[in-house]
């Protein structure tokens, strides 16, 4: 689907947005029919809205990017990019059920700006080589799990890929609808209550660098997803430690974005 500038859904007349449709122009071409006024509006009562991209390759997450996150985490600011990973399959849509983890007691949420890779990206030498292979930003929900992340020995994935774990979308907005990525204001609410209210202008890392900065690593492939960082108001840093509950509500937005919602519910 993709909406249009009147606000009305329309069928592109493609299977899925996966890194096939991303790195065949999938993105110039319906741009084009769209243009052209080929895309029929669909009606969006009872549909459910899905992640923005289908079948990522991979989920990679930078860790304490934010100095406020860092601070009320306990940890200092780093001097090169935490990296970890998320299982691929801890993707879901905006609005679905986030599962609390049988045995958690820490369930967190964390707002996130997510890239999207829309070129192979490998051994990238410059900045602006790494944002032309940007596809576009979407909102994405880190969730974590605190004691199986920190207190249960090993690496921080265990505590990142518990189902349902990735919350992504609701749209795909490409990079250069967005504009600056370094300029957008993040939110997050439990129960109604704001949590967390930041902006990317205060990355340590930004994006540009951390694109060029993984692909020394790795190969990022297109279709591939980043969670570039939370800010300070995680459950782990504030008074009391409120955790998340089955029956809680989370809703986050970034800037230009759109808006997630979530219902918390038990595994």
């Amino acid at each position: 689907m993709v909406l249009d500038e009147a606000g009305n859904l329309r069928d592109i007349g493609e299977p899925d947005i996966d890194g096939a449709f991303l790195a065949s122009g999938g993105v110039a071409r319906v741009r084009a029919a769209l243009d052209r006024g080929d895309l029929p509006i669909v009606a969006e009562e009872g549909l459910r809205v899905g992640a923005p991209v289908a079948r990522p390759g991979k989920i990679v997450c930078i860790g304490l990017n934010y100095r406020d996150h860092a601070a009320e985490s306990g940890a200092e600011p780093p001097a090169e990019p935490v990296v970890f990973m998320k299982a691929a399959d801890t993707m879901v849509g905006p609005y679905d059920e986030v599962l609390v983890p049988r045995n958690s007691v820490k369930t967190d949420y964390e707002v996130e700006l997510a890239i999207v890779i829309g070129k192979r990206a490998r051994y990238l030498e410059s900045r602006e080589e790494a944002l032309e292979a940007v596809a576009g930003y979407a909102v994405a929900n880190d969730v974590s799990e605190r004691e199986f992340q920190l207190e249960r020995g090993g690496q921080w994935d265990k505590g990142k890929s518990c189902e349902t774990f990735n919350p992504l979308g609701p749209w795909l907005v490409t990079a250069d609808e967005v504009g600056d990525p370094q300029s957008l204001s993040l939110r997050l609410w439990v129960n109604g209550e704001l949590r967390q209210d930041g902006d990317t202008k205060n990355m340590i890392f930004d994006v540009a660098e951390i694109v060029r900065y993984l692909s020394q690593f790795m190969v990022l492939e297109p279709g591939d997803v980043i969670n570039t960082g939370t800010p300070a108001g995680v459950a782990m840093g504030m008074p009391g430690q409120p955790y998340l509950r089955a029956g809680d509500v989370v809703e986050l937005e970034i800037e230009g974005l759109g808006r997630q919602r979530q219902t918390v519910g038990q595994a």
